[in-house]
């Protein structure tokens, strides 16, 4: 379960640093059916939100 979740937000952070994607369509690319359930996780594993993560410059992405 752990590699899903990170492998699932891996996915996202390369959708979310491409910047086309809003977070809401993110989140059910990589499968949750809620943004609210994938923003927790997103922070959880990355330890910040998924609109701080795309407003990072590209080169600091660490996943």
């Amino acid at each position: 379960m752990r590699y899903l979740a990170h492998w699932r937000m891996q996915m996202a952070a390369r959708l979310l640093s491409d910047g086309a994607a809003k977070v809401a369509s993110v989140a059910r690319d990589v499968g949750y059916d809620s943004e609210a359930a994938f923003s927790r996780a997103f922070k959880k594993i990355a330890g910040i939100s998924p609109a701080t993560w795309r407003r990072r410059p590209t080169g600091s992405n660490k996943h």
